[in-house]
């Protein structure tokens, strides 16, 4: 079903492969803000501009990445997405509800937001801070199937959760134990369980994986694909670490102070990236082989030297492009007009889109752009 009312920045969004496919969920021009001081009369003097105009678009079973620096959004586009933060207004569309479509989630209140909770679970950054220390892990899972009337009594929930344990490796044992008893990796796993329990479309993973040990992240991130694939669900995965991003996902978008500055297919954005803040985060991941690691240095051409520099605060955001205090390759009018998120087609018809007012410079990506 189309979405007549997404504007053109939205359907930007779409990969540009084959049949276009229809959107699980459609966010169009959200904005969130928080307010933080007021003065005697009530009147907000101190405000976070969290989200600033974020438009996407979640397709069924695709795994699609959110990076950028700390405080960048990623985290409250997750929530709002969620409606743990009501966004102050935009619109995001859900259309894989089994109610009428299409579902404005931003304005959904009561019952009607309790029936659309299973479509839409989150995994929690700490798995420590995210299960309750005072239930089993029998209770954890068996309460929001009770919540939601799935299963037709106490044993045949039961059931559903020992079946959750072992799809994410756990055994039954595990169930009549309480959080404190298992480690990060294995906290992890039952989050992961207690997301899946309601079957829902989409899964959002806020960091789920920065809290654990190298080792047991590659476990997780294989049991999220392998997850994925079994039950063909939609995954949102937010993240500061790329190449964790390049493993799972499919698109990724990039954030910047409450913005999405880069959209593209995970290989095309970590071979050709088109903004200049995406080309700075990549440089500025580590790097473990030392011959990698000179050559890698060797090619940056010092290209760190202004993302070094503290981001703009959400306080204030600056005037035009956000980014053009850190930017080597600003010119005038990035200092005063705001770039929309706009397609540039470069080699093998793949598509980035990118909010950059000099990307159509560079159809092949930063790597050979001439810096000012």
């Amino acid at each position: 079903m189309s979405t007549p009312d997404i504007t053109t920045q939205v359907a930007l969004n779409t990969p540009p492969s084959e049949a276009t496919p229809v959107p699980l969920l459609a966010i169009k021009a959200l904005t969130k803000r928080f307010i933080t001081r007021r003065n005697w009369l009530a009147k907000p003097t101190r405000v976070v501009h969290a989200l600033r105009g974020v438009s996407l678009e979640v397709y069924p079973a695709e795994a699609l990445g959110i990076v950028g620096e700390s405080g960048c959004g990623k985290s409250t586009l997750a929530r709002a997405i969620l409606q743990l933060d009501r966004p102050d207004s935009g619109s995001m569309i859900w259309q894989a509800s089994n109610d009428a479509y299409p579902l404005h989630l931003e304005k959904l209140k009561g019952k009607a937001l309790k029936r659309w909770r299973p479509e839409c679970q989150m995994v929690f950054q700490n798995p420590y801070a995210s299960l309750n220390p005072r239930l089993t892990i029998a209770q954890t899972l068996t309460e929001p199937l009770s919540v939601h009337h799935r299963g037709k009594n106490h044993q045949e929930r039961r059931h559903q959760a020992i079946t959750l344990l072992q799809q994410v490796g756990l055994s039954e044992e595990a169930m009549a134990k309480y959080p404190h008893a298992f480690s990060g990796g294995q906290r992890q796993r039952i989050g992961i369980a207690r997301a899946l329990a309601l079957k829902p479309k989409l899964l959002v993973a806020d960091e789920p994986v920065s809290a654990l040990d190298v080792s047991i992240q590659a476990q997780i991130l294989n049991l999220f694909k392998q997850l994925q694939q079994e039950h063909d669900i939609a995954l949102l995965f937010v993240a500061h670490n790329l190449d964790v991003v390049r493993y799972l996902c499919d698109r990724v978008a990039v954030m910047y102070l409450g913005q999405i500055v880069e959209l593209a297919p995970t290989e095309k954005l970590f071979t050709q990236p088109m903004h200049p803040y995406t080309q700075t985060l990549l440089e500025a991941r580590p790097i473990a082989d030392p011959d990698l690691k000179d050559r890698h240095k060797a090619s940056s051409k010092n290209g760190l030297a202004k993302i070094n520099q503290e981001p703009a605060s959400a306080l204030s955001p600056p005037a035009g492009c956000a980014f053009h205090p850190r930017c080597d390759y600003a010119v005038e009018r990035c200092l005063t007009e705001s770039p929309s998120l706009t397609s540039y087609p470069s080699q093998g018809n793949v598509h980035a889109h990118v909010a950059c007012h000099r990307a159509h410079e560079w159809p092949q990506g930063l790597g050979t752009a001439p810096k000012i």
